[in-house]
């Protein structure tokens, strides 16, 4: 299981989807990968980022397979993004990230652009940081790298060792952007030179000027950012690029949502417009504790449009409300247990609601508040029996 970040536009739909790749042994919260990502939300590409396999909250171990793992790995975070989200139309790769962009690419046709960062041209390049300790014709191998120790499979490095990032580029289905540093100290800019020469047009080449490898300067990252959304908009599909589009990419309508599986247990995938949350259940019950549970975000609805009404009121009436909390609690009670239950029989659905007003408030206004929290909408829509209806959908 992948696990991975999607950065969202602030305001509007996106323009774009992108993935980005991290760095050689970094992740998705490295330096690079959060702050570039974050720049091109804002410029309103929504953006995954993800880990790789063994790496960060990834399952699985780092370096047990190959260096097409990783590769793999790419191709799946984009079928999935696809198949949820939106079709990416970018994929963006720091140093060997960028590399396995370049492979996962000839994969995906539905990519337009690729952006590489500092990225090798060759594999053999990448070996000159690794120094294996012991015989690298066993199964598993120790290397350093910056001073860091992993044990990596020992296919790994022999697939690093025969990959040329010069074949894969011919294949790709799109534009190419190469990014890097002439000062550069990992990753040498002829790495760069040979990417840029071994591709077919339309390609473009930007210097990054002095900015280090990890690109570790917020400046470098929303150069970066600013960069490759001015660029990549010339190959943008027409209705992506369009700002303000009337139909979403991922067919939703106004007022609907969409829950979808991360794994065939408990944990959901879910969206409503632009915003996403998970849902699960606890470890207890077998779920992974990955989000707020169904029970959680029912009575979260409940809470949040309880507050949100109260706040609305007290303006309106001038109340000086500081501070509004809302505490929930759900449970099943047998109806000869509740004071409220007058007139029900057997077990009955509680929720209990604590309204917690701050505030030189008076005892009438708070009593007026405690009024009105029972005219939430949510609320109403709970008392009033929803009739929800069923029917079979198609894909």
């Amino acid at each position: 299981m992948l696990a991975g970040v999607i950065e969202w536009p602030p305001h509007g739909k996106p323009r774009a989807w992108a993935i980005f790749a991290h760095c050689f042994t970094c992740g998705k919260n490295s330096l690079a990968a959060t702050r570039i990502s974050r720049a091109l939300a804002e410029r309103g590409i929504a953006t995954l980022r993800f880990d790789f396999t063994g790496l960060g909250e990834s399952g699985g171990e780092f370096g047990d397979a190959g260096f097409a793992a990783d590769v793999a790995d790419l191709v799946a975070a984009a079928h999935w993004l696809a198949a949820t989200h939106g079709q990416p139309s970018l994929l963006l790769g720091h140093s060997l990230g960028g590399t396995a962009a370049l492979m996962a690419a000839g994969e995906l046709p539905g990519v337009a652009a690729v952006v590489t960062i500092g990225a090798p041209a060759t594999a053999q390049h990448v070996l000159r940081h690794i120094q294996p300790t012991g015989d690298v014709r066993n199964t598993q191998v120790l290397v350093k790298i910056g001073g860091r120790g992993f044990h990596v499979h020992a296919e790994f490095l022999n697939t690093l060792n025969r990959w040329d990032g010069s074949q894969a580029l011919p294949k790709l289905p799109g534009a190419l952007l190469v990014m890097h540093a002439s000062a550069d100290d990992v990753v040498g800019v002829e790495q760069a030179h040979s990417i840029y020469k071994a591709a077919a047009h339309p390609k473009s080449f930007v210097s990054l000027d002095d900015a280090d490898h990890l690109l570790s300067r917020q400046s470098d990252a929303d150069y970066v950012a600013d960069v490759v959304g001015a660029w990549v908009s010339r190959y943008l599909p027409a209705e992506l690029a369009a700002e303000g589009a009337d139909v979403e990419s991922d067919g939703l309508r106004a007022g609907e949502v969409w829950v979808g599986e991360h794994d065939r247990v408990f944990w959901r995938a879910m969206r409503a417009g632009r915003h996403h949350i998970d849902a699960d259940e606890p470890a207890e019950l077998g779920g992974g504790d990955r989000g707020p549970t169904p029970y959680d975000l029912l009575l979260m609805s409940l809470g949040s449009c309880t507050s949100m009404t109260l706040r609305q009121y007290a303006q309106r009436k001038g109340y000086p409300l500081r501070d509004v909390q809302i505490r929930l609690k759900h449970e099943r009670v047998h109806a000869t247990d509740c004071a409220a239950c007058d007139g029900r029989d057997g077990r009955v659905e509680l929720i209990s609601r604590e309204v917690v007003l701050d505030g030189p408030l008076s005892q009438a206004q708070r009593e007026d508040l405690l009024r009105i929290a029972d005219r939430c909408p949510v609320h109403r829509t709970l008392e009033g029996r929803p009739v929800i209806t069923s029917r079979l959908g198609y894909d």
